[in-house]
């Protein structure tokens, strides 16, 4: 029964097809997530949604912090990937829907159980390669943050007016420093 879903490549996959002809399960118009979709395979994040509402009833904004937590804030995918997969849960039938105040509460089901344990051995894989990505990426909010710190700096400096060919210069050259020592680190 559950064969329907499971491709090769330890991959999941659903047997229908949408409007552009991309199996509901492979990515598609519903997939994947910005700059981390290769970490995640065709379906891996759908999977790894359903696991964690296996887990316990969840708010979509619960998931999505959740899957930030576990790519040790790698990835964090967005209301737009988050919300149409939850929707096709539903009608996969794996999750049931309740009002929950202003919110929605997804809860899985019998028959998302029964999926979830069919295709424990490429659901414990990905967890797997999920914990390994975590310890690679302790460091990244550190990163990240720098990162962030380093546009909000230029663009306050830029804001301020227009900048003399010297300072530009100077700007220019602080950034090639870092540049260059990024490459040596």
């Amino acid at each position: 029964m559950f064969s329907q879903f499971y491709g090769h490549g330890g991959r999941f996959r659903h047997a229908r097809r949408g409007r552009h002809g991309e199996s509901a399960w492979s990515g598609g118009r519903h997939g994947g997530g910005r700059g981390f979709g290769r970490f995640f395979a065709h379906g891996d994040l759908r999977v790894l949604i359903l696991h964690l509402i296996s887990q316990e009833p969840r708010h979509g904004y619960d998931l999505i912090k959740s899957i930030e937590e576990l790519t040790g804030g790698a990835y964090s995918p967005s209301p737009g990937v988050v919300y149409p997969t939850l929707t096709l849960l539903e009608e996969l039938g794996h999750v049931t829907v309740t009002a929950d105040g202003a919110k929605k509460l997804y809860d899985i089901t019998d028959e998302g159980r029964a999926f979830l344990e069919a295709n424990r051995g490429p659901l414990d894989a990905l967890l797997a390669r999920l914990s390994g990505a975590t310890g690679e990426r302790r460091a990244m909010p550190r990163i990240m943050r720098a990162m962030a710190n380093v546009k909000i700096a230029l663009r306050m400096r830029l804001a301020n007016g227009s900048l003399s060919e010297a300072e530009a210069d100077a700007i220019a050259a602080i950034l090639d420093e870092a540049a260059n020592k990024l490459e040596r680190a």
